[in-house]
């Protein structure tokens, strides 16, 4: 699964990529391009990586080296199809000639930067100087490209004739033309030898803008860096949903972060509307897709088991370009999740409020069966619902609720069964009509 397809999951994986500030248009895509890692070697590799760039963006003596590196990687073109001619061992033209020499000169100059913030080890750009050395045989180190005198004195007689001559020489500009054409192919067999550096360099800095702005997005937003989980439980203390609490800081409200912990067993999530549940599924699908792409995790401190697969099913599925209701199209993503589920795979299942919209007898069934198949089934299960599942081996939270008038949205341990009832009272604590609110208690108290 690749970083672009999930952007617009319910999560809001699009919040964290926006907010990234990669320098160059190439690194953007490469990071979209990017593959959610699965396996815990190439995990812990690339938050080595990470580490090493975050240990730097929080020492202030770094800040200004790591500004001038970032202008240089402003300067970063992505040239895949010039990279690719030349890997072929085609003729480049003067403009291809130009973005090789550009990119080698580059590489060379952000090399410097790298070596400057003691960063030089921690990802490895190949030495591209015997192409820059072919490329600008005057030594110049300017960014351009021609076919330069230099490279044959018959070519530089035959353009000084040119020069000093008062009309067109139309056989010597033939033979000017030949000569330079002779070079553009002995220039691209040359190079063609450092196709694979080339395109290794290329993809190199494009890694360097990538875990740069990684880092300064960790000390932004003060996320921390996860550690893996191989006794299949996931951990976390101090969640937030960086979006949701940068909203609430807007309005001068504070955000209340949570301990949550899971297992590869049914976990249910109970609790009054306004309880913040929806917003811990999402989170914790959020902080899946980070973990497996490499990113700083919105909470204090996080161990995360490593899913194949995630699969966040939220309480508005209605599907218009397939014309299903909200309903049949819930009750599709959660056959999926029991078709992968029944095939062995390890995933993160995060259901949301399945089977509201139905009346509350079938939805009771309907979740608990759910539950009873899903609960000896190798995946991770989070589930919200406001119905009594009684009966099964599960673990089951509860938001804590109205303490003192005010909603505390921690998660706490909660009985079989333990349905709060809350809304009357959260509906009274902000102003509804309270002929409505005493009607409705004495009829629940009947």
């Amino acid at each position: 699964m690749q970083l672009k397809q999930l952007l617009d999951s319910p999560c809001r994986l699009r919040y964290m990529i926006e907010n990234l500030d990669v320098h160059s248009r190439f690194s953007r895509r490469l990071l979209l391009d990017s593959e959610m890692m699965t396996e815990a070697i190439i995990i812990e590799n690339n938050y080595r990586i990470l580490k090493a760039f975050h240990n730097v963006v929080i020492e202030k003596q770094s800040r200004i080296p790591i500004q001038t590196l970032q202008s240089k990687l402003c300067r970063l073109k992505g040239i895949p199809s010039t990279i690719g001619r030349l890997a072929g061992r085609e003729i480049l033209d003067d403009i291809e000639l130009f973005e090789i020499k550009h990119l080698a000169l580059l590489s060379s100059e952000i090399c410097q930067s790298m070596a400057t913030l003691g960063l030089e080890t921690v990802v490895s750009i190949p030495d591209l100087e015997e192409v820059v050395r072919i490329l600008d045989p005057d030594g110049m180190r300017i960014a351009t490209f021609l076919i330069y005198d230099s490279y044959s004195s018959e070519l530089k007689k035959l353009r000084d004739n040119m020069k000093n001559s008062e009309v067109f020489l139309e056989d010597v500009f033939i033979k000017a033309s030949a000569i330079e054409d002779e070079i553009r192919e002995e220039l691209s067999l040359k190079i063609s030898a450092f196709a694979t550096e080339i395109d290794q360099a290329q993809q190199a800095m494009a890694n360097i803008d990538i875990n740069l702005a990684k880092a300064q997005q960790m000390v932004a937003l003060d996320l921390c860096f996860p550690s893996i989980s191989f006794d299949k439980q996931t951990s976390y203390e101090g969640l937030f949903h960086p979006e949701v609490k940068a909203i609430l800081q807007q309005n001068n409200k504070d955000y209340q972060a949570v301990d949550i912990q899971f297992e590869q067993k049914p976990t249910i999530i109970i609790g009054a509307n306004m309880g913040g549940k929806t917003v811990v599924i999402k989170t914790l699908a959020l902080c899946q897709y980070l973990f497996q792409f490499g990113f700083g995790i919105p909470a204090h401190a996080a161990k995360i088991m490593i899913q194949s697969d995630v699969y966040c099913t939220t309480s508005d599925e209605q599907s218009i370009d397939k014309g299903l209701s909200s309903f049949a199209a819930e009750m599709k993503n959660i056959d999926t999740i029991i078709k992968k589920a029944r095939e062995g795979s390890s995933i993160l299942a995060l259901i949301d409020e399945p089977a509201k919209t139905t009346n509350p007898v079938e939805g009771t069934a309907l979740v608990s069966a759910l539950v009873k198949i899903l609960q000896d089934k190798d995946i991770s299960l989070v589930l919200v619902t406001h119905y009594n599942i009684n009966g099964y081996h599960n673990r089951c939270l509860r938001v804590k609720g109205l303490v003192n008038g005010k909603m505390n949205y921690a998660l706490v341990e909660a009985h079989e069964g333990e349905v709060p009832h809350e809304a009357l009272n959260i509906a009274e604590s902000i102003g509804i009509d309270s002929e409505w609110i005493s009607n409705a208690k004495e009829i629940l108290n009947n």
